[in-house]
């Protein structure tokens, strides 16, 4: 293997901004900045979700952010502040490098993801089973 995915994190945390848990609840405040959490639909389903967040699941991620795509989410071309986060960071850096890259601007993602933001304490609500 040429690179793991260590190395991937950690070249995407070096290209990208990351905010604490609690920066980003203050941030969310604002219209103008919208929560997207890629975890898994059965990790929403187990663990809840952030109030307000948008699920964008990290398999669709780049179809939905691009314009061109027959996948696109029209939320995607809002203009909006993004900050992303999965459970731990992790996927949440390198998707957020991804769409960094794909000219997405801004982004952000929340260090240590969801599972930061529940052991701070901020709101989390359930998400009902289908």
């Amino acid at each position: 293997m040429k690179k793991g995915s260590k190395a991937l994190v950690d070249e995407a945390n070096a290209e990208i901004e990351a905010v604490t848990p609690a920066e980003a609840a203050d941030l969310a405040k604002s219209d103008d900045v919208l929560l997207v959490d890629i975890r898994d639909v059965r990790e929403l389903q187990r663990e809840g979700k952030i109030p307000g967040a948008i699920h964008a699941p990290r398999g669709m991620l780049e179809f939905w952010v691009d314009p061109d795509s027959p996948y696109h989410k029209e939320v995607f071309s809002s203009g909006k502040t993004f900050i992303f986060f999965c459970a731990g960071g992790l996927r949440s850096a390198l998707a957020t490098k991804a769409v960094q890259d794909m000219g997405l601007t801004p982004v952000k993602h929340i260090e240590g993801g969801f599972g930061a933001w529940r052991a701070a304490g901020l709101p989390i609500e359930a998400v009902p089973t289908k």
